[in-house]
């Protein structure tokens, strides 16, 4: 089953990125790129979910269609 996670991203002043979430409790992700931060994220995030079992069932079930932030550079 998979589950919602809202992560907000911010970019650093040294150019890395930095994943947080008011989701899951502890999930600090950073990364060289958005998409490794976002890979680091999902699997800090899991890892998170799988030692504090409780909170996974108050997250939202993902669902057949969302919404998604695409960033494109121009």
């Amino acid at each position: 089953m998979e589950k919602v996670v809202n992560i907000h991203i911010e970019k650093l002043p040294e150019g890395l990125y930095l994943a947080t979430s008011d989701d899951v409790q502890g999930l600090i992700a950073q990364g060289r790129t958005i998409s490794e931060t976002i890979e680091i994220a999902r699997d800090v995030a899991k890892k998170l979910l799988e030692s504090q079992e409780g909170l996974s069932k108050e997250l939202s079930i993902m669902k057949d269609s969302f919404e998604y932030p695409l960033v494109i550079g121009v």
